[in-house]
């Protein structure tokens, strides 16, 4: 059985930035090995095939937020 482990990441960037983490993360899905480290962490992720992808936009006033989520197992 699979030892569970958990990485989290917050931080705030310029839209540039984000778009190459988000390239990022497309290259990793099509490699098929996305990787996250930071200074003391790291975890290595293989999505197969069939994923579940949802994504959720809110606009509240003068705040956006988008969501996105993919799963699999």
């Amino acid at each position: 059985m699979a030892k569970n482990k958990e990485f989290e990441y917050e931080s705030i960037q310029g839209t540039q930035s984000i778009g190459k983490y988000l390239n990022a993360l497309m290259e990793g899905f099509d490699k098929g090995k996305i990787s996250f480290s930071s200074d003391n962490d790291s975890i290595e992720l293989y999505p197969n095939n069939l994923l579940r992808f949802a994504v959720k936009a809110k606009k509240k006033g003068l705040k956006n937020k988008i969501s996105i989520k993919v799963t699999w197992k």
